[in-house]
């Protein structure tokens, strides 16, 4: 499983990659992260506010910072 955190590195962006990691940890998942800054890349994936969430390529949350209950939804396969 590939975790993106799409975003400049503000504090929101950071904090979501936190949840993210706690979230993947707490669920025993083996996940590879990557921390997407370059904007151009961003937009690619049709994200135009940050911070962003996407799972394997799959965009699953905008301009919004996900608790680590809600990332772990998404990540057991919810929205």
């Amino acid at each position: 499983m590939k975790i993106q955190i799409l975003g400049m590195g503000c504090p929101k962006c950071n904090a979501l990659e936190k949840n993210a990691r706690d979230a993947a940890a707490e669920l025993g998942l083996a996940a590879e992260f990557e921390k997407v800054n370059d904007i151009d890349r961003i937009h690619d994936m049709g994200v135009m506010m940050t911070p962003a969430l996407a799972v394997d390529g799959d965009v699953k949350s905008v301009g919004k910072l996900l608790t680590r209950d809600q990332i772990a939804a998404v990540l057991k396969g919810g929205k």
